[in-house]
């Protein structure tokens, strides 16, 4: 076999992975958002979604989410890597990973146990004597609590995504370069500044990337916490299909969440591209 057929050949199941779970899915999802039942192409679910009531609340709910939890997480994960990477602290590794076995929906019940009406925050709250009466934490009174429940309960979850990616880069990066910093008088901070940060370059940009589409699609964690009290695109994308049987709209809301993920991954690429 020569060496070309063996690239097509290790190249194959990458190509049938993208083929039957992305590109026919999608190919699937624009002809429901722009053919009606009887085959011809229309505009009116496009329409349609952007005047919906909760369009925009949706749209604006995910972006904040995103641009809230994604820095949070790069900074949280950016901290506890250099710290297992430089203490060798493979047990804080494994604490830290243990939310990556728990699905966003259990770590929304989590988080509901802690701040429900007699969940443990407030059974915390009225053992110390601090109050008389459960405090309503979550409810529409209290949607900027509800939105704080949902960003605490995703930065737990998701977090060690974010931090095995930047401990794999951190390991990758050889010691020479800090060793050469220190000799140079460079400080921690300029260590990191100047030597750590250029090179976690690669490992960040993919980190933010993977990070970002998995947080444009996230739902079970804001349905289990806030309902629909906050929405969200991926959850009207299923209130639509599942509730209201229009996979129409479902899939206008799949596309948008497509395009808005397309377009972060185009930003960090140009942004944070690699100059060779």
């Amino acid at each position: 076999m020569r060496s070309d057929e063996k690239i097509y050949l290790l190249l194959a199941p990458l190509v049938l992975y993208i083929l039957f779970f992305f590109l026919s899915p999608f190919g699937s999802a624009f002809k429901l958002a722009f053919f009606n039942d009887s085959g011809k192409f229309t505009l009116d679910y496009i329409v349609k979604t952007i005047k919906d009531v909760r369009f925009y609340s949706a749209l604006k709910y995910t972006v904040l989410f995103v641009v809230t939890i994604i820095p949070l997480q790069l900074v949280t994960a950016f901290v506890i890597a250099l710290y297992i990477t430089r203490r060798g602290s493979s047990w804080l590794m494994f604490i830290v990973s243990i939310p990556l076995a728990i699905s966003d929906l259990a770590a929304g019940l989590i988080f509901l146990s802690v701040f429900s009406e007699s969940g443990f925050l407030n059974s915390f709250l009225y053992s110390l004597g601090l109050i008389k009466r459960p405090i309503y934490f979550l409810s529409y009174q209290n949607t900027w609590f509800l939105f704080l429940a949902v960003v605490l309960a995703e930065h737990w979850r998701a977090t060690s995504i974010v931090l095995l990616i930047l401990v794999a880069g951190l390991q990758m990066i050889e010691k020479d370069f800090h060793e050469a910093a220190r000799i140079f008088g460079a400080g921690f901070i300029k260590e990191i500044y100047f030597v750590t940060l250029p090179l976690l370059k690669p490992s960040i940009q993919s980190a933010l990337i993977i990070r970002t589409i998995f947080a444009f699609q996230m739902f079970a964690v804001v349905l289990a916490l806030a309902g629909d009290m906050i929405p969200v695109l991926s959850g009207e994308a299923f209130f639509w299909y599942s509730l209201y049987r229009n996979p129409h709209i479902a899939s206008v809301y799949a596309l948008i969440i497509i395009l808005i993920s397309v377009f972060f991954t185009f930003v960090y690429l140009r942004v944070m591209r690699q100059e060779l």
